[in-house]
């Protein structure tokens, strides 16, 4: 048996079509989303990300910008650069780019943006509504797995779901929306007993632990549908072989760039499971295309419309 490959990169693109046309239908009354990125410092890979969602935000509409503080910014410079943002009415949306420097309090940086316009998600009182299923926005990661599991007609109520990983950013959201779809759920930990043994219960399996091929085939019940949110960079040659070895296309684009990427669950499982997310092209491309649509849709709760659920496929 081998799983059937849930697409990230097709599910993206049709939600970022619906969050276009969204966004076509507000600007008949004037009205632009927009989105503010805030990237303290030169981290080439936060400064990638951004540039991922700057373009993706013009692709589908929405009005955008880019604040670039210098790496020595103090907490309190931040905290008011984030509160002319909550000020102003054109900005719909404020994300601030992890990691912040060491100096920085994150947490404070995070708790001052106005709830209504925290498109990640992680404001308390955000976290608040999705426990208690009151409308509010959802973590992008999170959001973008529910996804590809409604739009590839995969069965959640009523389901045995396991999520390895408890962090604030995707396990435990992840868990909270699994639930609030009937399923029963279990989360699982650095101390969780016999980890294998929990997950082969598993209906679906949410791999977001970071750890680069952790979940192997033993891990996994036939048919299970496993959805992988890990992206780990393989450099070292034995270690790519423990993973691709015979894998022509890996083998190019490892001789090519000296690097590839695995997920937190080994290739192998894709000869067990029933459906799998690939890494890359998986839950990934779902995770901007979420951002995007979290910002059309804190435009639309911020001036009190009515805010439609993404169409499900």
């Amino acid at each position: 048996m081998t799983a059937r490959i849930l697409d990230g990169t097709k599910l993206a693109a049709e939600i970022r079509a619906e969050v276009s046309a969204e966004a076509r239908a507000m600007a008949s009354s004037a009205i632009r989303p927009g989105l503010a990125v805030v990237l303290v410092g030169h981290n080439p890979a936060s400064e990638a990300y951004v540039r991922g969602k700057v373009k993706s935000s013009q692709e589908v509409g929405l009005y955008s910008e880019t604040h670039t503080p210098a790496e020595t910014e103090t907490t309190e410079e931040l905290l008011a650069l984030i509160a002319d943002l909550n000020r102003r009415d054109e900005i719909d949306g404020i994300l601030v780019q992890l990691p912040l420097p060491a100096h920085v309090d994150a947490k404070k940086i995070l708790l001052a943006v106005d709830p209504a316009k925290d498109v990640d998600g992680f404001h308390p009182m955000n976290v608040g509504y999705l426990s208690t299923q009151r409308p509010g926005l959802v973590p992008c990661t999170p959001a973008g797995v529910m996804e590809i599991l409604n739009r590839s007609a995969i069965p959640v109520a009523g389901q045995e779901a396991v999520v390895i990983g408890r962090s604030d950013i995707v396990g435990k959201p992840v868990a909270m929306l699994l639930l609030n779809q009937n399923a029963t759920v279990t989360v699982c930990h650095s101390k969780t007993r016999d980890l294998p043994e929990v997950c082969r219960r598993a209906d679906i399996l949410v791999a977001a632990i970071g750890r680069a091929g952790m979940v192997t085939r033993d891990y996994v019940k036939p048919g299970a549908t496993v959805i992988d949110v890990g992206i780990n960079k393989i450099t070292d040659r034995k270690e790519f072989d423990r993973f691709f070895s015979g894998n022509k296309k890996r083998e190019e684009t490892f001789a090519k760039n000296g690097s590839t990427l695995v997920g937190d669950v080994h290739p192998e499982v894709a000869e067990v499971a029933g459906a799998i997310t690939p890494v890359p092209g998986g839950v990934g491309p779902l995770t901007i295309a979420m951002l995007m649509a979290n910002t059309v849709k804190a435009a639309k709760m911020r001036r009190g419309q009515r805010v439609p659920e993404l169409a499900r496929k």
